[in-house]
């Protein structure tokens, strides 16, 4: 009977050990599933542990690079500071923002230069426009820009622009707001003349309509305006005739074109709206493009706040502003 009594006693205290077990692996998965809720990181790592056992070559899978973005441009000074409004701007360069409705440029080259049919090539391109050679002789006073440009405001141009050369190529161009700045420093690459364009047209005179295209930034805007001021602001539509600046990675370009309309050929489309549907009116209508140029392409270097450099820099190229190539400063 004791014998009976020692193993009874015995196997109510094993069936209380197993239901206080049996309580304690309960809880312990409870909280085993809380952390597995609320960490990603065991999860995916569980998750990894249970294809590679299942799986007898697991192959990782690796995240893919972000692509670069477009960065927001330094602020190195007030014209590339984005926190500048365009009113800023106005009270800033009060004559770039307020131009002369008939703009009256004078055109010259740098000292002993070549390029005299360059220059005239130009006044076709910048309507109102007048080119006068600088004198090379030995004994003659050399102007200076400063001298050119009180010359030029006496006689009410509005604009001074000087085409730079090197090794007998179009190597700059120097734009001066008369009376008294900005004066803004470009150089210049890919210089093509119109009649070595395939397929080239012959300008015709007429004033020209004017596109800008891209110019963002505070100191894109002040670019544009220079533009701006250089062309009148009613063009002749008769002529046809379009000037488009478009700015790409801080390299402008230039291009002139005649736009003409024609019939549509029975292998073309017509013309269709952004919403996918036929423009009504213009079904049995094609426009096409003629380049008259010159065609040549732009990169800002220096703003002076004034006429050259001893007036003060409003904004200066450096090399390094090229190292992050997702930057830009217009």
């Amino acid at each position: 009977m004791e014998e009976e009594k020692g193993v009874d006693a015995n196997d109510g205290e094993g069936v209380l050990a197993q239901l206080k077990r049996r309580d304690e692996e309960d809880q312990g998965s409870d909280e085993e599933d809380e952390e597995e809720a609320d960490s990603m990181l065991d999860w995916d790592s569980e998750d990894e542990q249970d294809g590679s056992d299942s799986d007898a070559a697991p192959s990782k899978k690796k995240r893919k690079p972000d692509l670069p973005k477009r960065g927001s441009s330094p602020t190195a000074s007030t014209a590339t500071n984005l926190e500048l409004s365009p009113e800023f701007l106005k009270q800033k360069f009060p004559a770039l923002f307020a131009p002369s409705a008939e703009p009256k440029i004078l055109i010259t080259t740098s000292l002993f230069s070549t390029l005299h049919y360059e220059a005239e090539v130009l006044t076709s391109l910048f309507p109102n426009s007048t080119y006068i050679r600088r004198t090379a002789h030995a004994h003659a006073h050399k102007y200076s820009v400063r001298e050119i440009a009180q010359f030029a405001s006496n006689r009410e141009y509005t604009t001074l622009i000087i085409l730079m050369e090197d090794q007998k190529k179009p190597s700059g161009l120097d734009i001066v707001h008369l009376p008294s700045g900005p004066h803004f420093h470009f150089t210049i690459t890919n210089w093509i003349e119109g009649k070595k364009l395939p397929g080239h047209g012959n300008p015709t005179g007429h004033m020209p309509e004017l596109i800008l295209n891209n110019f963002r930034t505070p100191l894109g805007l002040l670019t544009a305006h220079l533009f701006k001021s250089l062309y009148p602001a009613q063009p002749e539509l008769e002529g046809r005739t379009v000037v488009t600046l478009h700015n790409q990675r801080d390299y402008i370009f230039v291009r002139r074109h005649r736009y003409n309309f024609r019939d549509k050929k029975a292998t073309e489309k017509s013309v269709v709206g952004g919403d996918g549907k036929l423009v009504k009116g213009v079904e049995d209508i094609r426009a096409g493009l003629q380049e008259l140029g010159p065609r040549f392409t732009l990169k800002l270097r220096r703003i002076d706040v004034g006429v050259q450099w001893k007036s003060g820099q409003e904004w200066v190229w450096k090399g390094k502003m090229e190292k992050n190539r997702t930057r830009f400063n217009m």
